[in-house]
C-alpha cells in the first residue's frame, strides 16, 4: 500500500471514529428538562425552585452511571408559554423527564402534552388537585389544596380560636379559588362562620373595597390564600387603614418579596407550608440546607426545598426503574415510599399526590419562623 493510500485509509478511520464519538458522547448524559417561571407575575417561584433543583443538582449530579443534564426553559409566568415550554423540551431537547410548572394553571397548560408523549413529570408547587386530575404521568413535590385548605381553617379554629373569618381571594388564580373555597367549606364545617367573602384580580393594587367590607364584617381573622405580591399589598392597607385582625394565607405567599413589599405590615402574618428548616429531620435535608444556604449565603426556603424534592424523586424513579423509559419511571414514581426528601419523608399517594406532613410558619422580626408540624 502507497503512502497516499495509507493517509487516505488514515483519514477514513479518523471520520468513522469522530462520527462513532458523537452519540456515544451524548449518550453519556441524561436530560432533565425544567419549566418554570424566571420573568413575571410570579418569577420569584421558579426562581427559588431552580436555586433548590441546581443544590440537589450538585449533590446528585449522576444516575445510572450517567450525568445528568438540566435544560431550563422560562415560561414567563404564562400559560401558553408554559405549554410552548413543554413542547420545546420533549420535541427538541428530548428530555426524559420534567420538572415544573411551579404554578398550578401554567402546570395544566403542560401537562396534557407530556401525558401524550409518557413523559412524567414532577411539580414542585403546584397545589390544585386539577393539574394531575385524570393524568397517569403527572406527580408533584407538594401537598394539594384541599389538604392545605382543611389545616388552615382547623389552625384558625384551634389556635387562634377565630369563631368568624373574611376571605379575600384572587380570582385570577386557579390556586387561590380553590383554597378558598376548601377553607371555607372546613372552616364552617367546624362550626366557624364565614361575614365577609370578596374577590381580587392578580396584578390588582387597590383592595380598599375589599377592606371596607372587612371593616364592617369585624371577623376574628382575615384568610387570604393568595400570591405575595397582592398579600403584601393588601396588608398595608389593611394595617394602614387600623384593620389588626391576624392574617392567615397559603404557601403562595411564603416567599421573600412578601418581606419586602410588605414590611412591617407582614409581622405575625400565618402560612400553611411545606417547609421550614427548623423542622427538616432528614440527612438529606440537612445536607441540602448546609450546601444552600453556604452557597446562597440566605435561609433555606420552601420553594427551594420542593424544587430539590422534585429533582430527587425523580432520579430516584429513575435509579429504581434502572432505565429512562417513561413509562417505567412513571411506575416508580407511583411507587414511592417513605422517600426521604428535603421537605420532609415523602410517599406517593393517588393520582401523583404525596402523602407528607405540613408545617405552619409565620413572619416575625422580617423572617419567617417555624411554628408547628402537622402530619398527615
Amino acid at each position: 500500500m502507497g503512502k497516499k493510500s495509507v493517509w487516505a485509509l488514515m483519514a477514513v478511520m479518523s471520520l468513522l471514529f469522530t462520527s462513532l464519538a458523537i452519540p456515544a458522547l451524548a449518550a453519556d448524559t441524561i436530560k432533565i428538562g425544567m419549566y418554570l417561571p424566571l420573568t413575571g407575575a410570579v418569577a420569584a417561584y421558579g426562581s427559588m425552585a431552580y436555586e433548590g433543583i441546581k443544590i440537589a443538582n450538585e449533590m446528585e449530579p449522576e444516575v445510572l452511571g450517567k450525568k445528568i443534564e438540566l435544560v431550563l426553559v422560562d415560561t414567563k409566568s404564562d400559560k401558553i408559554e408554559a405549554a410552548n415550554a413543554m413542547t420545546r423540551l420533549l420535541e427538541k431537547e428530548k428530555v426524559v423527564a420534567v420538572i415544573g410548572e411551579a404554578i398550578s394553571g401554567n402546570s395544566m397548560a403542560g401537562n396534557p402534552i407530556s401525558e401524550a408523549a409518557k413523559i412524567p413529570t414532577v411539580s414542585p408547587s403546584a397545589t390544585n388537585p386539577l393539574v394531575n386530575q385524570g393524568k397517569n404521568y403527572a406527580f408533584r413535590a407538594c401537598f394539594i389544596d384541599p389538604v392545605q385548605g382543611e389545616v388552615a381553617a382547623r389552625f384558625a379554629r384551634n389556635e387562634l380560636k377565630a369563631q368568624t373569618a373574611a376571605v379575600i381571594i384572587d380570582i385570577g388564580q386557579d390556586y387561590c379559588v380553590g383554597l378558598g373555597n376548601f377553607f371555607i367549606k372546613e372552616f364552617v364545617k367546624l362550626g366557624g362562620k364565614i361575614v365577609s367573602t370578596t374577590y381580587i384580580q392578580t396584578g390588582d393594587q387597590d383592595f380598599s373595597a375589599q377592606l371596607s367590607a372587612v371593616q364592617a364584617a369585624k371577623p376574628d381573622i382575615i384568610y387570604a390564600p393568595n400570591y405575595y405580591t397582592e398579600d403584601a399589598l393588601m396588608a398595608k392597607q389593611a394595617r394602614d387603614l387600623g384593620i389588626k385582625q391576624p392574617i392567615l394565607t397559603g404557601d403562595g405567599a411564603q416567599a421573600d418579596p412578601l418581606l419586602e413589599i410588605g414590611g412591617a405590615a407582614v409581622e405575625d402574618m400565618y402560612f400553611t407550608g411545606h417547609f421550614h428548616k427548623q423542622a427538616a429531620n432528614t440527612d438529606r435535608a440537612k445536607e441540602y440546607i448546609k450546601r444552600f444556604e453556604e452557597k446562597n449565603k440566605k435561609d433555606a426556603d420552601a420553594f427551594g426545598a420542593l424544587g430539590a424534592d422534585s429533582y430527587f424523586l425523580l432520579v430516584d424513579a429513575i435509579k429504581r426503574a434502572g432505565t429512562t423509559d417513561g413509562t417505567k419511571v412513571r411506575d416508580a414514581l407511583a411507587a414511592t415510599k417513605d422517600f426521604k426528601g428535603v421537605s420532609g419523608t415523602i410517599s406517593m399517594g393517588e393520582n401523583g399526590n404525596p402523602i407528607k406532613s405540613m408545617v405552619i410558619n409565620k413572619v416575625e422580626k422580617g423572617k419567617f419562623i417555624y411554628v408547628t408540624t402537622i402530619n398527615p
